[in-house]
């Protein structure tokens, strides 16, 4: 008896399984159809991704892979026609290759991703040379000397046979880039006449101290290569050897690939003029359309983002007012701003003592917002986070502030760095909001949370959308606000400065690039419309000259992550939890606006 009921559970067992892999999705495929669909199609990502970093050498070190740690990557354009080849290859296997009818949520969501982001660049193919190479904001000229110093590790003699390798491997890439710039002037695209100094400076500065002059001083990179050997438990005679190959690659490779670009900039400078704006670019209107569309992942136009842009820095000053009446300041905001801009109870000493107390405050903003992370977040990130400042030789033309992330094998933590070049466009006001947006709840934790994600393509883990990355980072210094913090009324209105400038650029880069503003006019608007700092303004105005909608990503994004949480408030009631709701928008990575408000419908559908 006991043996016949068993039998008949185990039968009953056998159906049950049987009738739930043979359960149909809503396009009448089984189960095991759609995993085995998603297998297939997550097997060619995962191919696609390691393919790609095989590829990138310099990618494979910011992911701590030391497979070919002596290469830096191929500047050419036949690496850019193999790279488009393989766009168009790829594209064609999913389109012709894959069901999509029967892939689980997750891999379609991957495939609607990949596959968007193949046809943009398939698309976008035509403006590959609509770019300036190297400017005040990046390039090889501080990148690469940046990624030696930061990226590049040396834990053994090997390690630092292939620093070496990749000094010696500069002349190389920048006669690549020469070509590059050549190339882009012969269809008239040449940078405006400002950049030339600014890059031609940071050049000259790499080839300061020895091996390229009798001084008594390093240069930039034989001081760094020297201090991370100097670590290495190796015979004296071993790191003997390899400083004399450093300083003669430095001599015969470093120093030639320099002079040649400093060359090519001089003589260029001549030709150049001052023309700003996109515009100027074959094609340009259709560029800088496209551009937008890409940066803010929607299809607002340059007018209705100009607009929403002058809509947003009227209600800004507005709050601002308030603020100016609580402190008791008697004058017109612009009276508060020239207040703001000169008071010297703002301001951080130009000194090592002002700029190491400026860190310090940094690194206790950061601190104590660590101990509030569970107010905010169900998942947070395994990797920690430092706050570090701009290294010299790049910090009179780099940003006043910014982030990387941590090497994916945890070697190397998120990093917050903040230019103390020029302690007066460095506010005490705004050091909450600056800390918070590109620490933490910013960057450091949506960028370091989507690198940690587990069972999703590695694509995902490392691709991203600026609208999204930088809407997140805008939105953060938003967050302290509701939870308490700027409790000094200056340091909210530090943080409704930095709001504001960010619906300026929306005003000013389609000012530039669709209305044809000079440099100067930019400059004006930020002046009279922020209370930043003069240099503030230049650089952001050349920042928006050279890297064409960029800036507009901020507050589009921000704007929308606001939208979206005010949506599922109104729809959830007392039953909204903010931190289910930010683990909606983080817990699958950067994805575009548009994808977002899915995922965010879909989270009210379920609590309904």
């Amino acid at each position: 008896m006991k043996t016949l009921i068993l039998k008949s559970l185990l039968i009953l067992c056998v159906i049950s399984i049987s009738m739930s892999c043979a359960e149909k999705n809503k396009n009448g495929y089984t189960e095991i159809e759609v995993t085995t669909e998603s297998k297939k199609v997550n097997a060619f990502f995962q191919k696609s991704f390691d393919e790609s970093v095989d590829m990138y050498p310099e990618f494979q070190t910011r992911l701590g892979i030391k497979k070919e740690y002596g290469k830096l990557n191929d500047n050419s354009f036949a690496f850019l026609e193999k790279t488009h080849e393989i766009n168009k290859k790829e594209l064609a296997w999913l389109t012709d290759s894959v069901n999509v009818k029967a892939l689980s949520k997750e891999a379609l969501l991957s495939y609607k991703l990949f596959k968007q982001t193949l046809e943009n660049n398939i698309e976008d193919y035509k403006y590959r040379l609509h770019d300036y190479p190297v400017n005040q904001m990046f390039g090889a000229q501080s990148g690469k000397p940046a990624f030696m110093i930061n990226m590049h590790r040396i834990d053994n003699a090997k390690d630092a046979e292939d620093y070496v390798s990749r000094l010696n491997g500069f002349n190389s890439f920048f006669s690549q880039l020469v070509e590059n710039l050549k190339a882009r002037e012969a269809i008239g695209i040449i940078p405006p006449k400002f950049v030339f100094d600014k890059v031609i400076e940071d050049s000259e500065n790499i080839l300061i101290g020895q091996p390229f002059d009798s001084t008594d001083q390093k240069s930039t990179l034989l001081n760094d290569f020297l201090e991370k050997i100097d670590t290495l438990d190796i015979a004296a005679d071993t790191k003997s050897n390899l400083e004399t190959r450093a300083r003669h690659a430095l001599l015969t490779s470093v120093k030639p690939a320099y002079l040649s670009l400093i060359s090519f900039m001089k003589a260029q400078k001549e030709r150049a003029n001052y023309d700003h704006g996109a515009w100027k670019f074959p094609d340009g209107e259709a560029f800088f359309i496209t551009a937008l569309k890409r940066t803010t992942t929607t299809n607002l136009t340059a007018n209705e983002i100009h607009e929403i842009g002058l809509n947003e820095v009227a209600r800004i000053h507005g709050e601002m007012d308030v603020i100016r009446n609580t402190v008791g300041f008697e004058g017109t905001l612009q009276d508060f701003f020239q207040f703001m801009k000169t008071d010297k109870q703002f301001y951080y000493t130009a000194d090592k003592q002002g700029k190491d107390a400026y860190l310090k405050e940094a690194i206790h903003l950061i601190d104590s917002m660590k101990t509030r992370l569970d107010e905010l977040f169900i998942t947070k990130p395994k990797a920690d986070i430092k706050v570090k400042a701009v290294e010299s030789f790049r910090e009179k033309s780099a940003g006043k502030a910014f982030y990387n992330r941590p090497a994916a094998d945890g070697s190397r933590p998120g990093i917050y760095y903040a230019n103390l070049y020029d302690m007066e466009s460095m506010p005490s006001y705004q050091m909450e909001a600056l800390a918070y947006h590109e620490g933490i709840p910013g960057h450091h934790m949506q960028l370091a949370i989507q690198q940690e994600l587990e069972d999703v393509p590695m694509f995902r883990k490392y691709g991203g959308y600026t609208a999204y990355t930088e809407g997140w980072g805008l939105y953060s210094e938003f967050i302290p606000k509701e939870m308490g913090f700027y409790a000094d009324p200056y340091s909210d209105f530090g943080r409704l400065a930095m709001e504001l400038w960010r619906a300026c650029r929306l005003v000013v880069d389609t000012g530039i690039h669709s209305k044809k503003w000079t440099r100067e006019e930019g400059i004006k608007y930020y002046t009279d419309n922020t209370p930043n700092a003069e240099l503030d303004a230049i650089k952001m105005v050349e920042r928006h000259i050279v890297m064409p909608g960029q800036a507009t990503a901020y507050k589009i994004g921000m704007m929308k992550i606001l939208e979206l949480r005010e949506k599922a408030k109104n729809a959830l009631g007392d039953s909204f939890d903010l931190r289910e709701f930010h683990e909606v928008v983080i817990a699958q990575g950067a994805i575009p606006l548009n994808v977002l408000e899915d995922f965010v419908d879909a989270y009210i559908s379920s609590k309904n």
